[in-house]
């Protein structure tokens, strides 16, 4: 499976975006998909992961309650909608696929895509 990132962008504090993680090959839909993220001189960091299925989800604390991700099989798409977007939210955003769903450690993804950048600000 290979993914491409989009939706990146310049937002104001408060504002949103809506990030998309599209994927070819006919296996998307067997793997679970997180999002990280990296900003300047920082670690990639975790930020959201969806069960294959869709039917679970898992949020890092600085995004709960403002991140949704989502994820549509039929459209070999998973989402990252972002509201009450904060200047430290700014990063580069990246999808990554795993079998394992709930690996919040970059290293045990299987494949990346590019990223997408998101700025926001103040």
């Amino acid at each position: 499976v290979q993914l491409q990132a989009s939706g990146g962008g310049l937002v104001q504090a408060g504002g949103f975006l809506r990030l998309s993680c599209a994927a070819s090959g006919r296996t998307f839909s067997s793997y679970a998909v997180g999002w990280f993220r990296q900003a300047p001189g920082k670690e990639r960091e975790f930020v959201a992961a969806i069960h294959w299925s869709g039917s679970r989800t898992y949020y890092d604390d600085s995004v709960k309650g403002r991140f949704t991700i989502s994820r549509d099989n039929a459209k070999n798409t998973v989402y990252l909608q972002m509201n009450s977007l904060k200047p430290e939210d700014t990063a580069v955003y990246y999808c990554a696929a795993h079998y394992v769903f709930g690996s919040v450690a970059a290293y045990e993804y299987d494949v990346w895509g590019q990223g997408t950048q998101v700025t926001v600000s103040s």
